[in-house]
């Protein structure tokens, strides 16, 4: 009885479980942590690189021309959802130890999710064509994107990182995406014909990044020095955050008088947070012990976005017939 509903569950939610199941156990640490590290990044860097041989050019230069769609997406994305992380961050400095409220920051400054945006708004009866292409964009964005507006928006600062964070970005995000997409020509067939291959190599990409970063979370007592009070009131942040970001969303996007398909599509693009590329850039841009609880908000976050996507698009699926 248990498989079919395991199997009803998300395979990235089952596999981030197993994750911090793991590193809660049997942390990295010490020399271990560093070849974990090792293995970490090499799995970025192949991450992004399929990522830009996935993506073909012609969609990304396709999409752009829906400005009146993409525009408004990408100041919800990088605007006001970036806003929104920093208000509910300084409502929970005072509450919250510092990378837990960090954590918001860093969730509101990034790109939307692929998969589950557009396998949602497919549910609901959205622009799928749309969001497939606007939510590939998005996170193309999201890797020049993120973290200088972090870095703007008092991330670093608060967090006390250096610039160099940058430069990783630049050499584990940026430079493989950037060489995906001049290699299409030799290796995007493979990729298309190993969909299953490269979706498992996504995934180990993320779940390694989630191992290394919740295991300096693990060394530095999550599970024992945070309350009960405060895991509340994180949990009551994340719950206004999803409720901004989908009420939000639905509500900006009227004002462009969009048909309801194509808000349907920039509902589900605009509230969901991506671990695919949040994972990796915390763990780039701070140090393991730090990066998992900077991590914990968006890990939450993502549950907590396919609980209420599920209901919401069957809603929204029902009431257009």
């Amino acid at each position: 009885m248990a498989i079919p509903i395991l199997s009803r569950i998300d395979p990235m939610v089952r596999l981030l479980v197993v994750a911090i199941a793991l590193a809660t156990i049997c942390p990295a640490v010490g020399e271990g942590r560093e070849v974990v590290e090792v293995v970490s990044n090499f799995a970025i860097f192949a991450l992004f690189a399929l990522n830009g041989l996935r993506l073909p050019r012609g969609e990304v230069l396709h999409g752009v021309r829906h400005g009146r769609f993409l525009v408004p997406l990408l100041v919800w994305c990088f605007g006001a959802m970036a806003l929104t992380g920093l208000g509910l961050s300084r409502v929970g400095a005072g509450h919250l130890p510092q990378e837990l409220a960090i954590g918001l920051l860093f969730l509101g400054t990034l790109a939307s999710t692929v998969q589950s945006a557009t396998a949602y708004s497919s549910l609901a009866g959205g622009n799928v064509a749309r969001s497939v292409v606007a939510a590939a964009l998005i996170n193309i964005a999201g890797v020049f994107v993120t973290a200088p507006l972090f870095a703007v928006m008092g991330g670093f600062g608060t967090a006390e990182i250096g610039i160099g964070g940058l430069g990783k970005i630049l050499a584990l995000l940026v430079v493989p995406f950037v060489l995906g997409q001049a290699l299409q020509g030799v290796g995007r067939s493979w990729v298309q014909a190993h969909p299953a291959l490269v979706s498992t190599m996504d995934r180990l990409a993320i779940a390694i990044a989630v191992y290394v970063a919740f295991s300096g979370a693990v060394e530095r007592g999550i599970w024992t020095t945070l309350e009960a009070g405060q895991w509340a009131i994180l949990l009551g942040l994340l719950l206004a955050f999803l409720a901004i970001g989908f009420g939000g969303s639905w509500l900006f996007s009227g004002l462009f008088r969009l048909d309801r398909p194509t808000r349907i599509s920039f509902m589900f693009a605009g509230a969901h947070k991506s671990v695919v590329s949040g994972a990796p850039i915390a763990l780039i841009l701070f140090p393991p012990a730090s990066a998992g609880l900077v991590m914990a908000p968006l890990l939450a976050y993502h549950l907590l976005q396919l609980v209420v996507s599920a209901p919401l698009a069957s809603r929204l699926s029902h009431s257009r017939r």
